[in-house]
């Protein structure tokens, strides 16, 4: 049997992580398996549907580098693959139902539903539709639908037994069935639910393996009493624990801070694959810390190319435990992507951002991304690093004292002095002629190299920490700056 996974997003907006997760989870399982890995767009709400949102997922999709076989972009066999195109293939479907009583027509009007659903509340039960419509007799329901009636199609969930399911992390998940609700089918404008569309599809295009977010676990056994009511065989389901996120919580009863987990959500601040795309990180460390978050390969490997990942990937490492969105060990994960890039790559990702702080004419961005790439942990965080470049900073005097580099305020001072003659007496400004000859003179000035150094370090760049020391930032900034800057730091010390 080819083994036929599907990944079917609502275009509502932006490609959350943990959409992706479950797209790159599915898609690898397809490969591991030499199987078929299919896109289908569920737009069956389209009050929800945000316009440009179908571009969103195509555009994830291909960055993340996982490749559909089949979809609407591409085409395949079991087309269209959006669900507003298959407005045509569920009515049939759903009078299939009707006619073997699994289903019904239902004329309620949206007065009645919100009173039944008030009177629910009043008694502090969850609503659930009476089947007042299931008891209406053939002549009635003709006679509705003859007059053009709005109605909608409902399951006829049974009320005695139990519904259930084998999922492949939870294991065997049964309800009682008058814990259920008679959920709508077909919708008064046509269009199907997501809860039936999604079961009527899955069948059509032969898909054998359903990984979906752990939400849908209390709807699942409504699907499958719709593949028994159809005779058909249900899928394996792979229900997949959430991603959260850690936040800080209200204070325990001595004061202390505690964290709670949440849910990830846009609304809430967290970030989209679009987002951490559009902060620095490369896609290819998104991918592989996405897969871990909620996976373990076996061993204790942590980096794997996606191509890779498509070798390893197995059901058995899923997690049946939430997992925690760690940006820290995100950026760790990306930092090491980055600092395994070759200098000219680096150099290519990193020149816009850099551009954001400096001019490239005025500033040598090749030696920059020499002196950046080992410290860089996302591509976001340069404009900040370089920053100083362009415009010294305001700083407390206090920065000259390093304990040690055994330099104090007025120890810096009488460096300042020393130094600035012999820079002032260098017409070869580049890096090796600094070093070599300031080098060469400190031993004349009594004091330690480090005595030296740090006060010039401070006073040209006004950082306590800096990509490269005072030889490299001086040739950065050439030698008009530098001079005009240790000047302005004699002035403050004097």
């Amino acid at each position: 049997m080819e083994v036929r996974t599907r990944f079917a997003p609502s275009p509502t907006g932006y490609m959350h992580l943990g959409n992706l997760r479950t797209a790159l989870y599915t898609y690898l399982f397809a490969r591991r398996n030499g199987g078929k890995f299919i896109l289908r767009i569920e737009d069956t709400d389209q009050d929800r549907e945000v316009e440009g949102a179908v571009d969103v997922i195509y555009n994830s999709l291909a960055t993340a580098g996982l490749t559909h076989d089949e979809g609407p972009d591409v085409g395949g066999p079991c087309g269209p693959y959006i669900q507003s195109e298959r407005r045509d293939t569920y009515r049939p479907w759903a009078e299939k139902l009707i006619a073997s009583g699994h289903a019904y027509y239902c004329f309620c009007s949206k007065e009645r539903l919100d009173e039944a659903r008030a009177e629910a509340e009043k008694r502090g039960e969850t609503f659930k539709y009476d089947k007042h419509c299931l008891h209406l007799s053939r002549e009635e329901i003709q006679a509705k639908l003859d007059a053009g009636v709005p109605h909608v199609v409902r399951q006829n969930i049974p009320t005695e037994g139990k519904a259930g399911f084998d999922d492949v992390i939870y294991g065997r998940v049964e309800v009682d069935c008058d814990t259920l609700d008679d959920n709508v089918l077909i919708k008064a404008d046509g269009l199907p639910t997501y809860n039936f569309a999604n079961v009527v599809d899955d069948h059509l295009m032969g898909i054998t393996h359903v990984m979906r977010g752990n939400e849908y676990l209390s709807s699942a056994p409504k699907y499958n009493l719709l593949y028994e009511a159809f005779g058909w065989e249900p899928p394996k389901y792979v229900h997949l624990t959430p991603v959260m996120v850690e936040v800080p919580g209200p204070a325990d009863e001595n004061g202390n801070p505690t964290a709670i987990k949440r849910k990830m959500s846009k609304r809430k601040g967290d970030p989209s694959f679009e987002d951490l795309l559009a902060q620095g990180y490369l896609t290819e460390a998104v991918i592989n810390y996405l897969a871990l978050l909620g996976w373990s390969p076996r061993g204790e490997r942590e980096f794997f190319t996606l191509k890779e990942l498509e070798e390893v990937f197995d059901l058995e490492g899923l997690s049946k435990s939430p997992s925690v969105f760690d940006q820290a060990k995100l950026n760790w994960f990306n930092a090491e992507y980055i600092h395994k890039l070759s200098p000219e790559k680096y150099l290519e990702l990193a020149t816009p951002w850099l551009s954001k702080a400096l001019d490239p004419a005025k500033f040598d961005f090749h030696r920059l991304g020499k002196l950046l790439q080992g410290r860089t942990e996302v591509f976001n965080q340069l404009p900040g690093m370089v920053r100083f470049l362009a415009e010294l900073p305001d700083f407390p005097l206090d920065y000259f004292a390093n304990k040690k580099q055994k330099s104090t305020v007025e120890s810096a001072k009488a460096a300042l002095e020393f130094v600035k003659p012999v820079l002032e007496g260098i017409s070869d400004w580049t890096e090796t002629n600094l070093h070599d000859v300031v080098m060469a003179a400190i031993p004349a000035s009594g004091m330690k190299n480090g005595q030296v150094l740090w006060p010039l370090r401070i006073a040209i760049s006004g950082q306590q920490s800096t990509p490269g020391g005072a030889f490299e930032i001086a040739y950065l900034l050439g030698r008009d700056e530098t001079l005009e800057r240790l000047n302005a730091a004699l002035a403050r010390l004097a």
